[in-house]
Formats: structure tokens, C-alpha cells, sequence
């Protein structure tokens, strides 16, 4: 069992797995029963430098599910969030993420939250979690818990190189203005 975190809060992948080179970023929910209408979460990946992304094919999501080089794919997208596990996960070869990308950052939105009246304050059980490839052991877990009333995306945490090493951070920040502020946000060119 890995360290649950905290919002904000982080913890070394290097130490806690030495010679990591490949994690599973796992996220899930559940959503409430409210309208009927279908929760369609989306995990994505952004691979930044200095907090902007790298560039638009930088951007890993369920209409681009690999980065250029390979180094972050994403899975799959979900359309339900049925079952329990993981929802949604992207791999990513820590080997290969190119040196001046010093972060990875994991938000997830509601597709067509506007239109369906959706937000995160209807979604329960959100997590992410980091896994290490190599033998399946949870490394770090972060239960993301306040309430995001408003919100229709969010950065559920970031996995980013620190003197040296790989750590990842809990960050809970909520977007209202959906998958498209966030990736305005990080210099994504969005149409």
C-alpha cells in the first residue's frame, strides 16, 4: 500500500520505487444518480515545461492517446465509469519522457458537462492513483473529497521531476470553465 495524500500534498516515486521506470496513473469515480443522463469523465495527460504544454501533440487525450515519443499513452476512454478500479488510466515510460518536459500534469472533465448541467459536485469517489508497472504495488493515492459544486473539470494531481527525481503532487484544483480552461490554462491552441 503506497501514501495516501492530502491536498498539496507529495511524495518522492523515486525513493518510494528506486530504478522506477514505468506507472500506471489510475483514476476513478463514481457518479450520483441525479438527471439520468450519462457521466462521461475524461482523463488526459498534459506534458509540460515550466507550465505550459511542450505543444498540442504534447496533450494526451481520448482523441490523441499517445504522445509523440511514445512516452505517455492513455488507454482508452470510458464512457460510463461503471465498476470498480480503476475508470480511465494512462501509462506512462518514465525512461522516455524527453528531458525538458519536467512535468505531467492528469486533469479530468465531464464531456458536455454545460449541456447536460453536470459538475464535479455530483461526482463521488474521484480518485488518482500512481502504480509502479514493474510489480503492480500502489505507489501514492489521493482521494480528492470537497466539494466542486461548480466545477467541470479538474487537475487531480501531476507527476513532475524534482532535482533528479520523480514525485508526484495531490492537486484537487477545480475549473469551471471545463477541459477547455485548463488546456487554455497550459497553452493548448483550442478552436
Amino acid at each position: 500500500m503506497g501514501v495516501t495524500l492530502a491536498k498539496g500534498g507529495n511524495v518522492s516515486l523515486s525513493k518510494a520505487a528506486p530504478n522506477l521506470t514505468q506507472v500506471m496513473i489510475g483514476l476513478g469515480w463514481d457518479a450520483r444518480s441525479t438527471t439520468g443522463a450519462d457521466f462521461d469523465l475524461d482523463a488526459s495527460a498534459l506534458m509540460c515545461n515550466s507550465g505550459r504544454v511542450l505543444g498540442d501533440e504534447w496533450f494526451v487525450f481520448y482523441n490523441q492517446l499517445t504522445s509523440p515519443d511514445g512516452s505517455v499513452e492513455h488507454t482508452g476512454d470510458n464512457l460510463t465509469g461503471e465498476g470498480d478500479g480503476d475508470d480511465e488510466s494512462l501509462l506512462i515510460d518514465l525512461s522516455k519522457v524527453p528531458a525538458h518536459c519536467d512535468k505531467i500534469v492528469f486533469p479530468v472533465s465531464i464531456h458536455m458537462a454545460d449541456e447536460r448541467g453536470q459538475t464535479f459536485g455530483q461526482v463521488s469517489n474521484a480518485f488518482i492513483r500512481v502504480v509502479n508497472q514493474a510489480d503492480g504495488q500502489e505507489l501514492a493515492r489521493y482521494d480528492l473529497s470537497e466539494d466542486a459544486s461548480t466545477e467541470t473539470a479538474m487537475i487531480f494531481g501531476e507527476v513532475y521531476r524534482y532535482q533528479g527525481e520523480w514525485k508526484f503532487r495531490a492537486v484537487g484544483q477545480g475549473y469551471a470553465s471545463g477541459l477547455r480552461g485548463i488546456a487554455l490554462d497550459f497553452g493548448v491552441n483550442v478552436s
